[in-house]
């Protein structure tokens, strides 16, 4: 998997998780890409660092260096809709 497409996917299951704290599926899904991430890619101390009206931004490290990713928020906020808008996961 590539490294954009593992922290897309990390983004928006943390943001699921954050939103449902008893879903433990959501916890352990982002558990696995946040595993993807440091075993496959490198990385460490990943987090959310910014949200403005337009992106999410993503800090991390990689070989000991700081690097920035920046992700659309309606597309970082896209899986959470829509689970929301499923009557069956409500």
């Amino acid at each position: 998997m590539r490294l954009e497409d593992a922290l897309f996917n990390w983004l928006q299951i943390q943001i699921v998780a954050d939103a449902r704290p008893d879903d433990q599926a959501a916890a352990d899904t982002r558990d696995f890409f946040l595993q993807i991430l440091t075993e496959d890619h490198g990385i460490s101390a990943l987090s959310i660092h910014k949200i403005d009206d337009t992106m999410f931004h993503l800090r991390y490290e990689k070989e000991g260096k700081p690097k920035l990713q920046m992700i659309p928020r309606e597309s970082g906020e896209q899986l959470l809709q829509d689970i929301n808008a499923n009557p069956k996961y409500n």
